[in-house]
């Protein structure tokens, strides 16, 4: 019986059939996994010659957890593939220069780092809602690269504790209703909800508080991608605020 996980980062899904996937063959994992409908083959093949129980070294679990969550299709395939040269090859985990390795980990920091993104980019509009405390609900839409709304989600519990919210993406949704955590499939840009009162209130501070002399156009396009402009209202001013920036600072130069 074919085997799917529940959802594209489903690690500890993934983890639980690993040993009986490292005591098959590499049937079914020969290409990209997509959207991991069938991953694993119909039944355990015998044991390839050589293999020995898997025991996974410390700080594997931490690894697969961040590959889980990339974009990319291949990431159980390239899981399977190094744990299988692991088994082998018992200390190849202390390869620091392994390619494959290299690879995996680099995946992981992309993950670790779309997720401090999420942290610092995901803008909550305030909707009426009879069926939430208060009958408000704060709404964020967001657009990750990677599967990381599960993984940002205990940042937006801790903060907004006492306030229902719902972060909704084309990759999938959450909604906190003060108590409990609920998934929902994925979202389209035009359910999110339009500018409100209180945006047009921070716009106005973000355009008072802009100091054109500190403006340094490539860090803030490093730090702040422009990919995750359109899902921030402040962004909607930057090329307004750029283009103004040199005649603000010879003003205050002018003071």
């Amino acid at each position: 019986m074919k085997l799917p996980l529940r959802y594209p980062a489903d690690w500890d899904g993934f983890a639980a059939l690993l040993p009986a996937l490292l005591a098959g063959s590499d049937a079914g994992w020969t290409h990209d996994v997509g959207a991991q409908a069938g991953l694993f083959a119909e039944g355990p093949a015998p044991a390839p010659a050589g293999a020995t129980a898997w025991q996974p070294p410390a700080g594997w679990d931490a690894l697969g957890r961040a590959v889980a969550m990339h974009a990319d299709d291949s990431r159980y395939a390239r899981l399977l593939a190094f744990a299988r040269r692991l088994q082998r090859e018992p200390g190849l985990w202390g390869d620091v220069l392994d390619a494959d390795r290299r690879h995996l980990q680099s995946m992981a920091r992309q993950v670790s780092r779309e997720i401090h993104k999420m942290h610092a980019f995901v803008r909550f509009r305030e909707v009426a809602d009879e069926h939430a405390a208060g009958g408000v609900r704060h709404v964020a839409w967001f657009e990750p690269v990677h599967h990381v709304l599960r993984a940002a989600a205990p940042f937006f519990v801790d903060r907004f504790a006492q306030h229902p919210w719902a972060i909704l993406t084309p990759l999938g949704c959450l909604h906190w209703d003060g108590q409990r955590l609920a998934g929902a499939g994925p979202a389209r840009r035009d359910e999110a909800p339009a500018a409100d009162a209180g945006e047009a209130l921070w716009l106005t501070y973000y355009r008072s508080i802009f100091n054109p002399a500190r403006l340094k156009v490539a860090a803030m396009k490093k730090e702040m991608p422009v990919r995750y402009w359109a899902q921030m209202p402040e962004t909607q001013l930057i090329s307004e605020l750029i283009h103004d920036a040199p005649r603000r600072e010879g003003r205050m130069r002018d003071v």
